[in-house]
């Protein structure tokens, strides 16, 4: 079998990327929200041109899925009117921005988010991958996820701009915070990072100067799980995958006024009805399906040689800790280390305990009909 082939970039909306369904088109909506109209209008974009199915993305972006090629150039169209996109494909494919949940108008966020924005075309060139966080919202939620350069704040609110994989940031002012993040990002870039390909993995091979690394980061706060909250009522996607239909349903029934895309495979509903039935998501704590993950495997990915999420809904209650069905070696849905992976070889499972995908194995070649009894086959597992 040959090596599954890893991409050194994201598909966006004007560089899509080809799966075995058709064009995967990435939309990153500014301010990681979309008003009620521009959900129901992507939703109805997705069952025109794609194959009905959003998928939310590990940094808090929609894709459409299944577009063919001939219908691509009309959908950019489209999301070009609805003012999803920008202009320059160049600035689209830099804004990897994590929002917090609870930001709000004008507030310290919203203000870097801004200044941000206008950043971005002046940075030095960097890999395709490097993302920012914005981790300055009521609570910190965003340590984990996946980002580079993280404006975060201290234990008595000051601002914080910090490198991913340092445990400590520099102390910044707000006026000067976009000229230090201009800093870091020339260090990165003179400092031999775009080899690396992202900031953690740069800083395992070459250390961080002294005045990046001066005061700690407030505590991060726990996950954030689906239910009623202050900013709205929040909703799991089981995968990342949502049918559009079942989107736009709950949109309008709840009369919602916009929606919030949040890391942790979460939605936000603004101001909507909390009690409308919202079939498809995940409504309460505690779903084993948001600690598992999966790809959307064969026949949708080239790469996959095995389906990946029914087996990972049998599996899921079965297993204590994070779960993660990956129908290559590539591990794209999660690419680190969880408490079962099963990777997908030939048409069959290797099985990886306390490790990510390209780990070496306890166990190889299970065919997938061994867990039609998957308590039973896991108990007996090394």
């Amino acid at each position: 079998m040959s090596a599954p082939q890893i991409k050194g970039w994201c598909p966006g909306a004007h560089r899509p990327m080809l799966s075995g369904d058709g064009l995967v088109v990435r939309v990153r909506p500014f301010r990681a929200e979309l008003r009620a109209a521009r959900v129901l209008a992507l939703c109805e974009l997705a069952r025109a041109h794609g194959n009905g199915t959003l998928e939310l993305t590990s940094r808090a972006n929609l894709q459409i899925r299944g577009v063919s090629e001939a219908a691509f150039p009309g959908l950019l169209e489209e999301l070009d009117a609805l003012g999803l996109i920008d202009a320059d494909p160049a600035v689209e494919a830099r804004r990897n921005i994590l929002m917090p949940a609870g930001w709000r108008d004008g507030d310290l966020t919203d203000r870097l988010h801004a200044a941000l924005l206008e950043t971005l075309p002046t940075l030095p060139p960097m890999p395709a991958k490097i993302g920012f966080a914005l981790d300055t919202g009521p609570q910190g939620h965003l340590a984990s996820e996946s980002a580079d350069i993280r404006f975060e704040l201290d234990p008595a609110g000051g601002l914080l701009l910090r490198a991913d994989g340092a445990a400590t940031g520099r102390p910044v002012v707000e006026k000067d915070a976009m000229a230090a993040l201009a800093q870091l990002a020339n260090w990165f870039v003179d400092s031999g990072g775009a080899a690396s390909g992202r900031m953690a993995r740069h800083l395992r091979q070459i250390s961080l100067p002294d005045e990046w690394q001066r005061a700690l980061p407030r505590a991060p706060r726990p996950t954030l799980e689906p239910g009623d909250t202050a900013n709205g009522r929040l909703l799991g996607v089981p995968f990342g995958s949502v049918d559009a239909g079942a989107l736009a349903e709950v949109m309008e029934r709840s009369g919602a006024r916009a929606l919030r895309l949040m890391t942790g495979r979460l939605l936000c509903l603004l101001d909507g009805d909390s009690e409308v039935p919202a079939p498809g998501f995940v409504t309460t704590p505690g779903s084993p399906l948001l600690a598992a993950h999966a790809c959307p495997g064969a026949p949708f990915c080239p790469q996959a040689t095995v389906a990946t999420r029914a087996l990972a809904t049998r599996l899921a209650p079965e297993v204590d800790g994070t779960l993660h069905v990956s129908g290559c070696a590539k591990g794209c849905a999660l690419p680190r280390a969880a408490r079962l992976t099963l990777v997908g070889t030939d048409g069959a499972f290797d099985l990886v305990r306390d490790g990510a995908p390209w780990d070496p194995p306890r166990r190889t070649g299970l065919s997938p009909l061994l867990f039609d009894d998957p308590a039973t086959l896991l108990t007996g597992m090394p």
